[in-house]
């Protein structure tokens, strides 16, 4: 008999093992599987931002139907109001709209078509998950407004006589219980804001009393969002339920904006894919030369919009399509955005030969450098394809952000947690391979500093052996739709060197992979600067003033460590600051950076301006000191 068969402990397993959960208390359970990670609101992808984005998309669906024009959304001390004019939730269905799964308008295309919600989850989820939630609808003359607390009903006013404008008004508080401590931040709520107005002209939403608006849609986004200079006018196409931006530039890759019914589709999707690769041989038979589709989308910044009847997304943050077929009729996504491409941008092209010329003279210079790097990249890749579970350089982990969704609930939520730690010396990787989950977390270690890439051509992503060995651990080579992790964490030292290791790598990104960052995928690890402890608790500070409050805290006579290297923290310590309390920072690229200027003057071999200019302010941190 097997050993290990005879030594197991027998489980029972019978009827009382059986469990039954309402539907709320199934949320509560599992909030995983409907807004993804809970979080603090420190991270855009925290779930206090997909309550408001469920709440919100009602209205939005309002909206496209042809009802109510304007959406007001406030969020204030933790609570958010959204209040919509559109037709109104019909008063005796108010309880069940926003408490009973599987119960809503929008499984009928008649009363929603092309709707971004059609699991009849969003609010129930919203409602669930809040300490407290409200909802009310006014129709015709009355209205009804319900009450709940953590998902049970609380209050009913039934229905009764109105004057207030048609709509719905939705308020919530997340249940901090569920997000501890938890913070709205407004630079993760505009964004999304802006892209509803974006995608829906002539849709008006106040925020806080700030008014978002979009006359031009998909063109004013690209606009808004683009880092580099286009190298011609964008090229701006509509069609039944299909809308279009494109132009070049001189970033490296090629770079897109998805939505699918006003969903923000951030992990792109059967459609993206589509138009990617629509673009790409479009432009081919319309110059009619074997031209390399890579040469062709190096340096595309594009966006698609499509709208979908009973559109399937991968998971129900809706992040990714998953759909093929567009309407009953059974015409794929595929077609549908193949041949509208083809028809508008090759007409367009025709039309405007300055652009088609412009166009060409980029690709040309995209495929000179690829041929003039052609050796190196082929001795490149080869190199690359060792880059595996026994390599030094990269210690994986098991699930990847590429990794097909299933029905498992429980990885599908896991694969938004894949990241991997770029950390530099054998005794700091060494400490976080030792502490990490190695279901979600990897390693890449860096041997010493990483070249200064600024003006410098793609051949050094091939040539030079830690940016080409990351390349390929992260699989951006061709883009970002095959990337393995959806965190990129730079993970340094706590000092003058870790500082200009990490300044390193975001040079490298901003260089050759800026839509990484613009996607929000780069992190920047905090670690500690002092650990405080006395015989029963241990405190990790981050700053000064947090190591003066630790220390009124613990007492005068606490043990105070300075880190001076990640290598020092021991991997049990590490356990605890790389899990559920790791501190990020989001590295951010926004138009009004100015990117091009910051390198040219942060990295470039300007060394006596700089020089001076550090002079000038270690001057003024002085004269602050001294008053």
């Amino acid at each position: 008999m097997d050993e290990n068969i005879s030594t197991r402990i027998s489980v029972p397993y019978d009827e009382t093992n059986m469990i039954h959960l309402e539907d709320m208390e199934h949320i509560r359970l599992r909030p995983g599987m409907y807004i993804g990670k809970l979080g603090d609101g420190s991270h855009v992808d925290d779930g206090i931002y997909v309550l408001i984005k469920e709440a919100i998309d009602n209205s939005i669906d309002e909206y496209r139907m042809g009802e109510g024009k304007q959406i007001e959304v406030t969020v204030m001390d933790g609570k958010v109001r959204v209040r919509d004019y559109g037709r109104g939730i019909p008063l005796g269905s108010i309880v069940e709209a926003v408490s009973r799964l599987n119960t809503g308008s929008k499984y009928d295309s008649k009363a929603f078509k092309k709707s971004v919600g059609l699991n009849g989850v969003g609010t129930k989820a919203v409602n669930a998950l809040s300490w407290k939630f409200s909802v009310q609808a006014f129709r015709d003359g009355k209205t009804r407004r319900a009450e709940f607390k953590q998902g049970k009903l609380i209050t009913d006013t039934g229905i009764i006589p109105s004057g207030d404008a048609r709509g719905t008004l939705i308020e919530f508080e997340p249940d901090n219980t569920k997000f501890e401590n938890y913070a709205f931040h407004n630079e993760f709520i505009e964004p999304l804001l802006r892209n509803y107005c974006y995608l829906n002209t002539g849709l008006t939403i106040i925020f806080n009393g700030t008014k978002f608006h979009s006359k031009n849609g998909l063109l004013d986004l690209l606009t808004e969002n683009l880092t580099s200079e286009p190298l011609y006018a964008p090229i701006h196409l509509k069609g039944d339920d299909i809308e279009m931006v494109l132009t070049h530039t001189d970033q490296n890759n090629d770079e897109y904006y998805s939505f699918v019914n006003g969903q923000h589709t951030t992990h792109g999707g059967t459609h993206q894919a589509a138009y990617r690769e629509a673009i790409g041989r479009t432009i081919k038979e319309y110059f009619n030369k074997n031209h390399d589709l890579s040469d062709i989308r190096n340096g595309v910044v594009a966006a698609i919009a499509i709208n979908v009847e009973e559109p399937v997304f991968e998971s129900q943050t809706k992040t990714k399509l998953g759909s093929r077929d567009v309407d009953k009729s059974g015409l794929t996504v595929g077609k549908f955005i193949g041949d509208f491409v083809k028809r508008e941008l090759d007409n367009y092209l025709h039309r405007n030969l300055d652009v088609s010329e412009i166009m060409l003279q980029k690709i040309q210079a995209s495929e000179k450098e690829r041929k003039a790097i052609a050796g190196v990249t082929k001795l490149a890749r080869e190199r690359a394809k060792k880059v595996n579970l026994h390599n030094r350089k990269l210690r994986d982990c098991r699930i990847h952000f590429n990794d097909p969704i299933g029905k498992d609930e429980e990885k599908n939520a896991l694969i938004e947690e894949s990241s991997i730690f770029i950390t530099e010396g054998d005794s700091a990787s060494g400490s976080i391979t030792k502490s990490r989950n190695v279901q979600t977390q990897a390693v890449f270690s860096l041997r010493g500093k990483p070249l200064n890439s600024f003006g410098l051509t793609k051949k050094i992503v091939y040539e030079n052996e830690e940016f080409n060995l990351l390349q390929a651990a992260l699989n951006i080579e061709e883009g970002l739709d095959g990337l393995r992790y959806n965190k990129v964490i730079v993970a340094t030292d706590a000092d003058v060197d870790g500082m200009h290791i990490r300044l390193l790598m975001i040079t490298f990104f901003l260089q050759f992979f800026p839509d990484l960052i613009k996607k929000g995928h780069v992190y920047i690890l905090q670690t500690p600067l002092f650990r405080v402890r006395n015989k029963k608790d241990t405190i990790y500070c981050y700053s000064e003033d947090e190591r003066l409050a630790a220390i009124q805290k613990l007492g005068a006579n606490a043990e105070i460590t300075r880190f001076k290297g990640l290598g020092e923290i021991s991997p049990d310590e590490f356990r605890d600051l790389i899990g559920e309390n790791m501190r990020l920072d989001r590295v951010t690229l926004r138009k009004e950076d100015a990117v091009a200027d910051l390198l040219s003057f942060y990295m470039g071999k300007n060394t006596a301006e700089r020089q001076n200019f550090i002079i000038d302010n270690l001057v003024v941190e002085e004269d602050v000191a001294g008053e």
